[in-house]
């Protein structure tokens, strides 16, 4: 089991897309997407710059990875048996608006790009990730957070990119204490970070794909 833990900066709901019931990781941090593996955890922690102030030690969501399959996969099981992850942007729910199933096949490769909250710039490294993860066992705090012990601080990373093999010492702590919190898989108990601006402005394409390949490298 490998544990895969690294800065979310712009929680906007879109990656992860913890809505309907799976959290799910379609775009966004192609290298975690290529490497994690079923039964493997990904951790997104705060960010001492976030909307709701220096979280940097923090969780915002975890997930056990429970399925692992390519995006052509990914956006045919969405049209089939999970739609509302197709983002709408005409939606009278936000939810809809954050839809992370971005990459239509249903015409083959290369596939057509669905207005959502990626644009042009994103293509590249989205498609890069090659994978759709899945989890239908996970926490999300989203706006409440919440910190880590300090046992468990060395999984932070603060910087760009991710940490995985620096973590092995960890995974078993880090599973066990996030599993006897209390708190309730698959139930969000947070809002995202960026709703209020979100809602208010209706336009979270721009920020998003400024943001997210420099994140990403």
């Amino acid at each position: 089991m490998t544990l895969y833990s690294y800065c979310l900066r712009y929680d906007d709901g879109a990656a992860p897309n913890p809505y309907w019931g799976i959290c799910t990781l379609t775009i966004c941090k192609p290298a975690i997407r290529r490497t994690a593996r079923v039964g493997d955890w990904v951790v997104g922690l705060g960010s001492a710059n976030s909307p709701v102030g220096d979280v940097s030690a923090s969780v915002v969501y975890a997930m056990r990875i429970s399925r692992k399959m390519t995006l052509t996969e990914y956006d045919t099981y969405c049209r089939s048996s999970l739609r509302n992850k197709i983002p709408s942007w005409r939606h009278s729910d936000f939810r809809r608006w954050v839809g992370d199933c971005i990459y239509d096949y249903s015409r083959g490769s290369p596939p057509r790009m669905r207005q959502g909250v990626h644009g042009p710039d994103n293509r590249k490294r989205d498609l890069g990730g090659r994978y759709a993860l899945l989890s239908d066992y996970f926490y999300y705090f989203g706006d409440r957070l919440i910190p880590l012990p300090p046992s468990l601080e060395p999984i932070v990373h603060r910087t760009q990119g991710h940490k995985s093999i620096a973590n092995d010492p960890f995974v078993d702590r880090f599973v066990h204490w996030i599993g006897t919190r209390g708190y309730e898989p698959k139930v969000l108990l947070g809002e995202r970070q960026l709703k209020p601006q979100l809602v208010l402005q209706h336009d979270i394409r721009g920020k998003c794909s400024t943001h997210d390949p420099t994140e990403d490298d």
